[in-house]
């Protein structure tokens, strides 16, 4: 009787010698090892100091002692911390989708060929977004003057009143103009950007089937930059829940409008910087961390759900 050999193929290949796989493991680990190193350092650890000092409070009588979460039972209970809270969740609602909505008709009008100079229009729509936040705040800031500024001096000149942009009732009306201003052009660009990488035979189905341009947008472009949506989304959901820059910088103007609990992150610096209270400020900041954290994550779920 005779016996087969087995195919090359079957034949159970060399085993490679241990010390070469261990260093074969190890390589990928030497290229993010720096990135892990940076992240750790600069992103986890100050999380986790901030929580370890949310934990602790300091006292006239003892010092500093272990609290456990009485802190952020005191937040939860903090009228101050709900109303700005409030502030900036009536900011986000009415700012975000106005801002979005201008920067996707720009992004449409850009995309659909017939605008004239689109390449000037591009990047004077996005340079606003070039300008550091202070610097624009300082100059809106100047403009709504009443009384040496833009503002001023529209009523000196036609003798009229303007409503004061920095009074109680609109002074959040007032941000919600520079962070628009601001950020207009960043999220054109990143719809347009998405617009631009749509494949030219869906636009050439669509003519053969006779769509008209309403038709183009609403079956081909929308659809295909939802992701590009979704994103700008999210990033405007977290940047309304840390604003800071544009209060913080207005207060000299607005001290009767701007309050040092005007937005959670100014609460959280008044509480730290102003009242040396470093403790119950970490406890705040967890608190909006994890709410940002939250709404972030269904907005994301929401928006990328098939059929949505």
């Amino acid at each position: 009787m005779t016996t087969l050999e087995p195919p090359v193929a079957a034949k159970r290949a060399p085993a490679r010698p241990a010390a070469k796989r261990d260093r074969r493991s190890w390589t990928g680990w030497g290229f993010i090892g720096p990135f892990v190193a940076v992240f750790a350092l600069v992103f986890l650890a100050p999380i986790g100091y901030s929580i370890y000092l949310s934990l602790f409070r300091d006292q006239l009588i003892g010092g500093t002692s272990f609290v456990g979460l009485d802190n952020y039972k005191q937040a939860l209970e903090d009228d101050q911390f709900w109303d700005s809270l409030m502030r900036v969740s009536l900011f986000l609602a009415v700012q975000v989708p106005i801002m979005l909505g201008i920067a996707l008709l720009i992004a449409l009008a850009l995309d659909s060929g017939r605008l004239y100079g689109k390449d000037f229009f591009r990047i004077a729509i996005f340079l606003p977004y070039a300008v550091p936040a202070v610097v624009a705040t300082l100059m809106w800031g100047f403009m709504y003057g009443t009384k040496y500024g833009l503002v001023g001096d529209i009523n000196s000149a036609f003798d009229v009143t303007l409503p004061d942009p920095l009074s109680s009732d609109l002074v959040l009306a007032s941000i919600g103009n520079i962070v628009t201003w601001e950020f207009i052009g960043y999220n054109m660009l990143i719809f347009y950007s998405a617009l631009r990488v749509i494949p030219l035979s869906l636009y050439e189905a669509a003519e053969i089937d006779g769509a008209g341009q309403f038709r183009v947008i609403t079956a081909i472009k929308l659809p295909a930059i939802r992701g590009a949506l979704v994103i700008a989304t999210i990033f405007s959901v977290i940047g309304s829940f840390q604003l800071f820059n544009e209060p913080a910088i207005l207060r000299p103007l607005a001290r009767n409008a701007i309050t040092t609990d005007f937005t959670p992150n100014f609460y959280t610096y008044s509480l730290s910087f102003n009242g040396q209270q470093h403790n119950y400020s970490a406890a705040v900041a967890i608190i909006m961390g994890l709410i940002t954290m939250v709404i972030a994550y269904v907005v994301q779920l929401r928006g990328m759900r098939k059929g949505a």
